[in-house]
């Protein structure tokens, strides 16, 4: 009998029960020809608990995702950052190399990117992102990369960004497209919403919303009322977990 040589995958994040990447690597691998392939959650209440996962899971764990709140306090843990993710100082991805070492990646943008451009117009060319998180880099570089100017949304005077309560009817006549990189409006939590002046949003608006659970979130739905095209995270999941699995492989 031939022995089948495990490869173990995960996800490393804080209360991540409602995981997509699970769910969507578990039917990847049921779906095609991927014997001995596993995909799992790495639940941890802190991520000083990171080294202890990497040694419990070894030899046979080849890869991580890593979402909220690890994207970027996984950092120092790690031997080695593409320079896309390095530029991006967020990780979502982590590759077990052949001599042991961790690699950090960032799939996240590539997602975004890809689920974005299909909806651009040429009057889409300032962005709002709504939050400062691991995420919201990802959001920024890929916007970067599309030659989309943008600012940072956030509570508290932070540098480099405006504040919540700055949001106008001009503000919204400059910039286009509205993207929330916030977890305000996930499951279960489906009635709240980013602090934002909605009326404001028109026909010529994207509003892009990076949760995928609920599939339309009241951002979107508030959003929508007002004639503006929308777009949750879904594809941008899917688009960055086929990049992963092309990482872990190559």
């Amino acid at each position: 009998m031939v022995a089948i040589n495990k490869k173990r995958f995960g996800l490393l994040g804080k209360n991540i029960s409602y995981s997509f990447s699970r769910g969507y690597f578990k039917e990847k691998f049921e779906s095609g020809n991927y014997e001995g392939c596993s995909y799992e959650n790495f639940d941890i209440p802190e991520i000083e608990l990171f080294p202890e996962v990497v040694k419990n899971n070894q030899p046979e764990i080849k890869g991580i995702n890593v979402t909220i709140p690890y994207k970027e306090v996984v950092i120092p843990y790690l031997d080695k950052l593409s320079k896309k993710a390095a530029k991006i100082g967020a990780v979502n991805t982590i590759k077990f190399t052949k001599k042991g070492k961790l690699k950090g990646y960032n799939t996240d943008y590539y997602g975004f990117k890809k689920s974005l451009e299909p909806l651009l117009q040429s009057h889409h060319k300032k962005a709002l992102i709504l939050g400062t998180g691991g995420a919201s880099k990802g959001v920024a570089f890929a916007l970067s990369e599309l030659g989309i100017d943008y600012e940072f949304v956030s509570r508290g005077n932070k540098e480099k960004t405006i504040d919540y309560s700055e949001l106008n009817e001009t503000t919204f006549n400059e910039y286009h497209i509205i993207i929330n990189s916030t977890p305000v409006g996930t499951s279960p939590d489906i009635e709240a919403c980013p602090a934002i002046p909605y009326e404001f949003f028109s026909d010529k608006h994207i509003a892009y919303d990076l949760i995928y659970n609920p599939a339309e979130t009241q951002f979107l739905k508030n959003a929508k009322a007002k004639g503006a095209q929308i777009k949750n995270g879904l594809s941008m999941l899917e688009y960055q977990a086929e990049k992963s699995w092309e990482i872990w492989n190559k």
